[in-house]
């Protein structure tokens, strides 16, 4: 019997009405055994700025760096507009995946049969759908210097963001590319803009170099970043792997999101390197979505997306392959049978509340274990 130390962050908006979700679930696997989760609850984003002006606080860091997984809400709203730049929600967000070096962005698009009629794509182009987009995530224009707005006289300004990556970052977002891949359809498609970019020249020559020196059973297609939004929307079902940097992996992974028929749809998985002495990834696992001000604390939620990014903890950092396969299960299982939050129903479709779906998942996974 194992124990795993968690640090839930619900953060803001519908974050924490997500999370409550993930609790129930926690409190399952407690029950079922033999592995035992315990966690506590951090502030971030701008539940921590109301707290102590911070948009993650340095006692929370530390607590994320020595928990076995982190698994995150959303952050953000209307009500921080204003706040200093440098404590806005987002901030908090930001340092958890720089400070714990969580290069690896794992973002599965499943579509699952029941909602492939929700997806704004035709049936035939996304029933079956299985693809992950692997975003590069600590690296990019999101973090590259100088990063400043200039004052130029005259009413002018001028903003710059600079996008930097070094080849270390390159490979080993690669790696990550090449091994999901393996366990996959065996096929890689990496999305960049050497056409334009310079930073785009080193990541195509990169990623082909890594590709014939390490995983030539592989295959390998490039393609440009633009293009390459416009196949996911044309023939989505072509791709297994798409690998891109971190702003290319930030748009194309939200289209992916719409081809499952909704952000509330989309589980994501942060993992950095493996820890040479406890042989686990830093890892840190949050819905796609963002907090959803306009809904959050009426019940309208979909946590299906919370409770799927609890399931990829469960696959990549314990080891616990049967029990994310048993959620995995439980979420299909409850869209057939027609139960849908507001996000995910058609027109005149009878719908459930935040708690409602996952009551209904939980008691799939209570009668597929049975």
């Amino acid at each position: 019997m194992a124990t795993h130390n968690l640090l839930l962050l619900p953060g803001d908006g519908i974050g924490p009405e997500v999370m409550a979700e993930v609790k129930r679930l926690i409190e399952f696997f407690n029950k079922k055994g033999p592995n035992r989760f315990v966690y506590e609850e951090g502030l971030v984003g701008g539940a921590s700025y109301d707290a102590d002006k911070t948009s993650i606080s340095d006692v929370t860091m530390e607590k994320a760096k020595a928990a076995d997984a982190i698994i995150f809400g959303s952050v953000g709203g209307p009500k921080w507009a204003d706040v200093p730049y440098e404590a806005r929600p987002e901030a908090g967000l930001l340092r958890l995946r720089k400070d714990l070096d969580l290069y690896a962005n794992l973002r599965p698009a499943v579509t699952y049969p029941a909602l492939a009629d929700a997806s704004s794509l035709k049936r035939e182009l996304v029933e079956g759908l299985d693809i992950m987009i692997l975003r590069e995530l600590t690296g990019g224009v999101y973090f590259g210097e100088p990063k400043t707005i200039t004052d130029l006289g005259n009413g002018q300004k001028r903003a710059v963001d600079t996008q930097v990556y070094d080849t270390y970052e390159i490979e080993r977002i690669s790696r990550v590319a090449f091994e999901l891949a393996r366990k996959r359809n065996n096929k890689v498609t990496s999305m960049e803009k050497h056409n334009v970019m310079k930073s785009g020249v080193l990541w195509k020559e990169v990623v082909q170099q890594t590709h014939d020196r390490e995983f030539k059973d592989v295959k390998l297609e490039h393609q440009l970043a633009d293009s390459g939004g416009m196949q996911l929307v044309k023939n989505p079902k072509q791709f297994d792997v798409i690998v891109c940097d971190n702003l290319f992996g930030d748009m194309l992974s939200d289209i992916a999101a719409m081809l499952t028929g909704s952000l509330g749809m989309l589980a994501s998985a942060s993992l950095g390197e493996v820890d040479p002495k406890t042989k686990r990834r830093k890892a840190m696992y949050e819905p796609v979505h963002g907090s959803a001000p306009d809904i959050a604390g009426k019940g309208l939620a979909n946590p299906i997306a919370m409770i799927a990014s609890f399931g990829m903890a469960l696959r990549y950092s314990f080891d616990m392959g049967a029990e994310a396969d048993l959620i995995d299960k439980a979420i299909a299982a409850t869209l057939d049978k027609g139960i849908r939050t507001a996000d995910i129903a058609t027109a005149g479709e009878k719908t459930v509340s935040t708690t409602e779906m996952g009551s209904a998942i939980l008691a799939e996974m209570e009668a597929l274990s049975a």
